[in-house]
């Protein structure tokens, strides 16, 4: 009879485990057909994710006895996550205007300042400045060229070069003005359907922060029982490393925005605000991100100087030493940490796939991969099983 009984368990053991494993390839199988689709469901479940701690705490809160419930905590994060968007355009909208207009008034000053004696003096110091370097190349007026003026080299009518360029400036725009009309109403309904995909994914994201533990515990029923134990240190494991990827890189980012606000400011750079944005959004990608918002910080104050560049550009290796040797190892924490070269290798391989979504995507991936690749490689090896008890092991 034991050995019977044994004999029904494993039979039952073998059905319960091909039964979960054809679960979980359907739903392999499933997101594979509908992978086009998943993207709004991602983002949004990394938004209930961000915000699943700052819920957990407002439930804790009791008023007149009562805990506040879920759904009530999500809309106070909203209201003020909408607030904050609002005093944003607020601030960024009058002084990026202000900033184009400025541009458009010096833009304009320097044409109407393209006067036949202006351009003469500035041919004057280009032939110099050619001559200077071994250059054959004269610079004359209308009147020399008529007049037959012989020339050491290429004769150039730069008046003339600048007319013929505006004609054919506004030959182009009259040309594609419908293009431009055209490219407006895409950009228009660009930002309708970007402002509609976010109430979806912020509809989503109230929906799976609502149902969080239902939703893991419905998960977790999808796996052998005998696995419980390994499925709940696991998921500790991910949730250690993706809450320092993904939080921790917020986190920074805002810091990285804020400081470097701070250098424009000081150091007299234009556009700073428009800048500092550039470099917070772009801080959301790693590495690559902050070599990218940083080009066009150092290219700007390189036009008012070579020391002003020299200097923003320091100032921004500080603030990067800084994230890297003191806020990465404080607010990411060991368990966090991914190796530089596998951080590279998903970004580029996240870009490959999938663009600049993929990019954006490829280290919180990349942090689950190497949480259940470093869980599996203990789990291999008694001599170092122990680590995986510790609740603050970093292997």
């Amino acid at each position: 009879m034991p050995e019977h009984r044994e004999l029904d368990i494993q039979e039952q053991r073998r059905k319960s485990l091909s039964i979960l494993t054809g679960l979980w390839v359907a739903i392999a199988i499933i997101l594979f057909l509908f992978h086009s689709v998943l993207l709004p469901f991602a983002s949004a479940a990394l938004i209930a994710y961000l915000v699943h701690p700052l819920v957990t705490r407002m439930t804790r809160v009791r008023v007149r006895g009562h805990a506040i419930p879920r759904w009530v905590g999500i809309l106070i994060i909203y209201t003020l996550f909408f607030v904050a968007i609002y005093l944003f355009f607020i601030a960024m909208v009058p002084q990026l205007y202000g900033e184009l207009a400025r541009v458009s008034r010096d833009g304009v000053a320097f044409v109407n300042s393209l006067t036949p004696e202006r351009i003469h003096l500035l041919a004057d110091h280009v032939e110099d400045w050619l001559r200077d370097r071994g250059i054959p190349v004269a610079i004359a007026t209308p009147e020399e060229i008529r007049s037959g003026v012989p020339a050491h080299g290429l004769l150039v009518d730069l008046e003339k070069i600048i007319q013929d360029g505006a004609v054919q400036v506004r030959e182009l725009v009259r040309q594609h003005l419908g293009d431009i009309v055209t490219i407006s109403r895409g950009i228009i309904t660009s930002v309708l359907a970007g402002v509609f995909m976010m109430f979806f994914m912020l509809m989503v994201a109230a929906f799976l922060s609502i149902d969080a533990h239902a939703i893991v515990a419905y998960v977790t029923s999808l796996l052998p029982a005998e696995y419980g134990t390994d499925s709940q240190r696991l998921l500790e494991r991910i949730d250690r490393s993706l809450s320092g990827v993904v939080r921790g890189q917020v986190t920074i980012c805002l810091v990285n925005g804020a400081l470097t606000f701070v250098g424009l400011l000081l150091f007299g750079v234009k556009f700073a605000f428009l800048l500092a944005t550039v470099a917070t959004v772009f801080s959301l990608i790693p590495i690559f991100g902050t070599i990218l918002s940083s080009v066009p910080i150092v290219l700007i104050a390189l036009a008012d100087g070579v020391q002003k560049g020299f200097l923003i550009l320091l100032w921004i290796i500080g603030i990067h030493a800084l994230e890297a040797y003191f806020l990465n190892p404080k607010i990411m924490g060991s368990a966090a940490r991914i190796h530089p070269v596998i951080v590279a290798f998903s970004l580029i391989a996240g870009e490959k796939m999938f663009g600049l979504v993929g990019a954006l995507f490829a280290v919180p991936v990349a942090s689950i991969v190497v949480a259940c690749f470093d869980y599996a490689r203990l789990k291999a090896q008694p001599a170092q099983s122990a680590a995986l008890e510790l609740p603050g092991a970093s292997e």
